[in-house]
């Protein structure tokens, strides 16, 4: 009986919020000629570069031996997973006109190498790239249209659909990484301080 109780006190609360809102207010932002509060250029670039820094940090405390494993079949490994991260700096920017490394081929990268040096290597050249290439990018270039994308697509929207793909694999290797035993090293070392902390008190 609980279960169908709850779902109408949801359901009336869903309603009701939606009366609170048609009755609402809501102010047009289309004249809003306030300058942004919101920098994406700078916070794209800081996303991006503590991804990097973790995927290489989680890279490099990695067994060698475990760069092949993969929870099943049919996934990546996590050295396949580190290069797709890699590759897809390259693939998303190219969405905007950005030019990756001649002979760049995605599905190539990811399977190119399973040698630690080799996929961190991979993972700062492709850093730079993105760094570069967003860097170089103006104001104005963020709000440039990209109809082929669709039809209020601009280039500012590449670099977050950049950004979301990097947060969504490195959730991913962190939880190959734990299915293994291994803590990521940022965490490690905010579990030392707050050790080493207590352990001073």
């Amino acid at each position: 009986m609980k279960t169908p109780i709850l779902s109408l006190i949801c359901l009336v609360g869903i309603l009701n919020a939606s009366a609170v809102a048609m009755h609402t207010q809501i102010p047009d932002k289309s004249t809003d000629s306030t300058t942004p509060s919101y920098d994406m250029k700078s916070q794209a670039l800081l996303d991006l570069q503590a991804v990097n820094k973790k995927c290489v940090d989680l890279a490099e405390a990695l067994p060698s031996d475990k760069l092949t494993w993969r929870p099943s079949p049919d996934t990546r490994s996590f050295a396949e997973v580190f290069l797709h991260v890699a590759g897809e700096r390259y693939a998303i920017l190219s969405m905007m006109g950005a030019n990756p490394p001649a002979g760049f081929r995605a599905r190539e990268l990811e399977k190119s190498t399973t040698e630690k040096d080799r996929i961190v290597e991979d993972l700062n050249q492709s850093w730079d790239f993105a760094s570069k290439t967003i860097n170089g990018m103006s104001n104005a270039d963020f709000a440039k249209l990209l109809p082929k994308l669709g039809p209020q697509a601009n280039e500012g929207d590449v670099v977050y659909i950049l950004v979301a793909d990097a947060h969504e694999h490195l959730g991913q290797l962190i939880a190959y990484a734990r299915q293994n035993g291994i803590v990521p090293p940022w965490t490690a070392q905010m579990q030392k301080k707050k050790a080493d902390a207590a352990a001073s008190k």
